[in-house]
């Protein structure tokens, strides 16, 4: 077989592939700023006209639609939070009990108006949420996240000693099942391998984590940044690379010990849900998209099943090495790692379809709304 030149044009491709990925896993691995309760100091922010330093207040938003079954366990954690001076709710036009659920647990609903034209809901929401905001730091939140009590002061805090422009906030992921966690981290894994996905400073092909977002509300108001990118659904995405390629910079904190988050309800919620936004379409180039297909199909998929079949090179044995190696490095954006998680290279040709059809027919469908 060595002496065939399939085998020799298989190991070049391969090479190619490994060293294309390679900066981006060395970016993935180098990880970014890890936020701990015990880390927090006194956050404050710098008025320009006066040269006065003063304790900065932090306004909580939170965008939900029909979230009755799920804002409770968000909201409960925010009462009483260092420096929180608000937690709003922004009620976008929910059928169910959401915005009664958030007035009991002390938050502050703002009743959402009708999407405008060319709008998307959540970035939607999201501009109501911050023009309602009073606080200094604006504190994002989807209602599917657990944050600790600390998390608003902590990422506010990060902020400031970042120097970051706007950063987004890593979770700990929870899932349901053993199959579930399978499916998801090699869906994790593929962001990972296509954009070097992982805490640290953002570069302009980078992803982001819309979950939970920190900035100075001036800035968002003053930029414009929703009106920037209200018409994508990966919104979180679109400002960050907008913010990049303006010169801004833009972090990812580590975030696995103050906040947690369920995305999904079930390996097929998983499948469907992250299909919407896992290949990027809208923000990613055509090219890309079709070039980390090719890229991913050589390095994450392939390997394992050209050792099954028999027909592996040295480079096949390197790139296994380098799969495992991203198991140890995303074991902590878990809770409670099963069997599925060390088993999910198996996944990673479930996680390819799943990119691979989001290239081909992107989804414009979300929370009962088409774009």
């Amino acid at each position: 077989m060595t002496s065939s030149p399939w085998w020799w044009l298989l190991g070049t491709a391969e090479l190619i592939a490994l060293v294309v990925v390679s900066p981006r896993l060395w970016r993935a691995g180098r990880g970014g700023r890890r936020l701990r309760e015990d880390d927090t100091d006194e956050v404050t922010v710098h008025d320009r006209d006066s040269g006065v330093s003063a304790t900065a207040a932090i306004s909580v938003v939170i965008p939900a639609r029909n979230e009755a079954t799920r804002i409770a366990g968000c909201l409960q954690a925010l009462r009483d939070a260092p420096l929180v001076r608000e937690v709003i709710v922004v009620d976008d036009e929910s059928t169910d009990d959401t915005a009664t659920i958030a007035e009991k647990h002390g938050a502050r609903v703002v009743t959402g108006a009708p999407l405008p034209a060319g709008w998307v809901g959540k970035i939607w929401a999201l501009q109501q949420g911050i023009d309602a905001a009073t606080g200094d730091v604006v504190v994002t939140l989807d209602a599917d996240t657990r944050p600790s009590n600390q998390l608003p002061r902590a990422a506010a805090d990060a902020l400031r000693n970042s120097g970051a422009t706007l950063a987004t906030v890593a979770p700990r992921f929870r899932t349901t099942s053993m199959i579930d966690q399978w499916v998801h981290a090699a869906m994790l894994t593929s962001l990972v391998y296509r954009h070097g996905a992982g805490a640290g400073r953002a570069t302009t092909d980078a992803v982001a984590n819309g979950q939970c977002m920190v900035f100075r509300r001036d800035d968002a108001v003053n930029g414009g940044w929703c009106e920037r990118v209200r018409g994508s659904t990966v919104e979180d995405v679109a400002l960050a690379r907008a913010l990049v390629g303006e010169g801004s910079p833009v972090e990812m904190f580590d975030g696995t010990e103050l906040l947690t988050v369920q995305m999904f309800d079930g390996v097929s919620d998983t499948v469907r849900g992250w299909g919407r936004s896992l290949s990027l379409s809208g923000v990613d180039r055509a090219s890309r998209q079709i070039g980390d297909a090719l890229l991913t199909a050589l390095t994450l998929v392939a390997p394992t099943w050209l050792l099954v079949f028999g027909v592996a090179t040295p480079v096949t044995a390197v790139l296994l090495l380098v799969r495992i190696g991203t198991l140890v490095g995303t074991r902590r954006a878990y809770e409670g790692a099963t069997v599925g998680y060390w088993l999910s290279p198996l996944a990673d040709v479930v996680a390819w379809l799943v990119v691979a059809r989001g290239v081909v027919a992107p989804s414009r469908q979300w929370r009962d709304r088409t774009y």
